[in-house]
């Protein structure tokens, strides 16, 4: 019986890296993603039960890749080699899609650049701050994580973005930050740290182009709404 199983699940496991190689992840389901993902380090035993426990543990696949060790451990069937698999290949899939914005103009042509924030941060538990870093033409030359846990007034320092921005000699710079609930509607907060670094960096020579606040139900662009043209009219008016 245990050899029929394993011949089964052999050919299933077959199978599925046959539609793979075929059309990519063109008609997976999520589980069977996971599935997939699952059976590079989970020799011979069925991966399907698992797959199916990580969704309904996490919920979605990104949530799935977010999770941390001990969390994806914990569901029946996913060791640390799987754990680490997981987490391999959504830093791999991070890493190529920052190699997709570097030189290249991020404010002109947007959607790499929202394709890498929805990846990177989008469905983290914790609020991320990213500095994304631009030379004159608009072309990315470095994106960082400036802060990490829940923004306020406290935990976001202008001095710090401004220094990070003049030691990547940035002549501008795109914020983005995700909204761990996937609302993405600023808060009033995220509105007077965004005013307060748009003059702090104004008056350093730096020029923010956006603050992207990013999430499951998408994103909100500062600029876009207008919030950005209004900073610029009212420093102008002072400076």
């Amino acid at each position: 019986m245990n050899r029929e199983t394993t011949n089964k699940g052999g050919g299933h496991r077959q199978r599925l890296r046959e539609r793979f190689l075929r059309a990519g992840l063109s008609g997976f389901h999520d589980y069977e993603v996971l599935e997939l993902l699952l059976t590079l380090n989970t020799p011979r035993k069925d991966t399907k039960q698992a797959a199916k426990d990580l969704l309904a543990e996490f919920k979605t696949l990104p949530r799935v890749l977010e999770a941390d060790t001990h969390a994806l451990c914990r569901v029946k069937g996913v060791g640390p080699a799987n754990s680490f698999g997981i987490h391999l290949i959504k830093a791999v899939a991070d890493r190529y899609l920052e190699t997709r914005i570097l030189k290249r103009d991020v404010v002109s042509n947007p959607e790499s650049l929202m394709a890498y924030l929805n990846q990177t941060i989008g469905y983290k538990n914790k609020e991320h701050f990213l500095g994304i870093f631009l030379d004159a033409k608009n072309r990315v030359m470095a994106s960082e994580v400036l802060f990490t846990g829940t923004l306020s007034a406290s935990a976001v320092y202008p001095r710090e973005v401004i220094a990070r921005s003049i030691a990547h000699n940035a002549a501008s710079v795109v914020l983005a930050h995700n909204h761990p609930s996937g609302d993405i509607t600023p808060s009033a907060q995220d509105i007077r740290i965004t005013r307060t670094l748009f003059f702090a960096l104004a008056f350093a020579g730096i020029h923010i182009h956006d603050h992207l606040v990013t999430g499951s139900q998408g994103y909100y662009s500062f600029a876009a709404q207008g919030v950005m043209a209004q900073f610029q009219k009212e420093f102008e008016q002072i400076k």
